[in-house]
């Protein structure tokens, strides 16, 4: 099987991509990169394995009118320009939702694609753009496998009751439960985490996925049993411009009082919530964090004080906690927020070493904490490439 394996993770505003050797077993892309700003100033950026940069002069024209199907068709082109004389076996997507027909890796059909569709109002700030990267690799190179990656379907170890809500049975057979998200994150999580904990890894572990998009996950055996987004992808933790769990009653009095609609409540929830809407300045950690301004400080309270209570609420599918696993954005950059979210954390044992958190160390937790405490950077392009190479393994067995 030799040849290129290209991963893409297609964002409301990027598209993420990696080239990985089909044969190869490691985890490093022999490329990787971004078109960052889409629908604003998109940029393009790409790196060799090394980290060098790579010449990107003859990638085409970007503009804020550039779609993320066209910045697909440019980069496809320009990767046929530089990945020399291999050839593509495969390109594995990211699809955020996978709904209750899909659980493991799947290689796209016309109808597959069909029942992704309708799943678009579930994740309708990251679905659509998915789906539209496999129509442009699909209109690009029509026999060219594709096969998608779901993020819902790490959690589909969880048992009935984590899952359900306390909605009529009919509603809840139809498929409205718990799915969550992030499962790509959680999954290379899972697989690492021997190297930084030996027998401990198998225990009880909550990893914190936090960045504009965030969650919790609650493992054990390296299995999802728990997790703090739903339904949708706007459940649980304080986001970028997500407003997390909220009271259903304010959506009813948001309509029957406030004369809401459904467009203007959506665009509310997804892109004027969060740490943006609380804060008033930004959605961006780095900046709340440089502002000074007290708005930005109570968003950055909030969102750690979120994350410690929604935590504390996962304990009972562990019955205890041996380690607390932070990665993502700001997971892995904010030494603030994670110091914000252990200070809550302290009856639970949890205890940070001030130098350790300040140097983004792989472990933060001090000498006498009751709890490991981890900083582990995610990797979603490797679980991609990873599940490409078994279906390519299998299709040739």
């Amino acid at each position: 099987m030799s040849g290129d394996i290209l991963t893409l993770n297609a964002g409301s505003s990027s598209l993420k991509f990696a080239v990985f050797d089909a044969e190869a077993r490691d985890r490093t892309p022999r490329i990787s990169g971004m078109i960052a700003g889409i629908g604003r100033a998109p940029e393009f950026s790409a790196r060799a394995s090394g980290g060098a940069p790579l010449d990107t002069g003859d990638f085409g024209a970007l503009g804020a009118e550039t779609s993320h199907a066209e910045g697909i068709v440019l980069l496809l082109d320009w990767l046929a320009r530089h990945q020399g004389e291999r050839p593509l076996q495969a390109v594995g997507h990211r699809v955020v939702h996978g709904g209750k027909g899909f659980s493991a890796p799947t290689r796209v059909t016309d109808a597959v694609l069909a029942e992704l569709e309708t799943l678009v109002p579930l994740a309708p700030l990251h679905q659509p753009h998915n789906l539209a990267a496999i129509r442009a690799v699909a209109a690009w190179r029509p026999d060219l496998c594709q096969i998608a990656c779901f993020d819902t379907g790490f959690h589909h170890t969880q048992d009935r009751l984590s899952r359900i809500f306390a909605l009529p049975r009919a509603l809840t057979d139809e498929g409205i439960i718990r799915y969550g998200f992030h499962g790509l994150s959680y999954d290379h999580i899972a697989r690492v985490l021997p190297e930084h904990l030996g027998p401990r890894a198998e225990g009880r572990v909550i990893v914190a996925h936090l960045g504009n998009g965030a969650s919790l996950c609650a493992m054990k055996g390296r299995k999802s049993l728990a997790t703090s987004m739903g339904f949708t992808a706007l459940d649980g933790l304080v986001m970028g411009r997500r407003c997390g769990s909220l009271d259903p009653g304010v959506l009813l009095y948001l309509m029957q009082s406030k004369g809401m609609g459904v467009a203007e409540i959506e665009d509310l929830l997804y892109r004027q919530s969060g740490l943006f809407g609380v804060s008033g300045i930004s959605n961006n950690m780095r900046v709340l964090e440089q502002s000074g301004a007290p708005e930005a400080d109570e968003a950055i309270a909030l969102f750690a004080y979120r994350a410690a209570s929604v935590l504390a609420g996962l304990l009972p599918a562990l019955g205890g906690l041996d380690a607390l696993v932070f990665t993502a954005g700001i997971g892995e950059n904010s030494a603030r927020t994670r110091q914000a979210i252990c200070a809550h954390l302290g009856w639970l044992g949890v205890e940070v070493d001030a130098a350790a958190n300040a140097e983004n160390a792989v472990r933060i937790s001090s000498d006498g904490s009751a709890v490991d405490v981890l900083v582990v950077p995610t990797d979603e392009e490797a679980v991609i490439a990873a599940a490409c190479r078994a279906l390519l393994d299998d299709a040739a067995a």
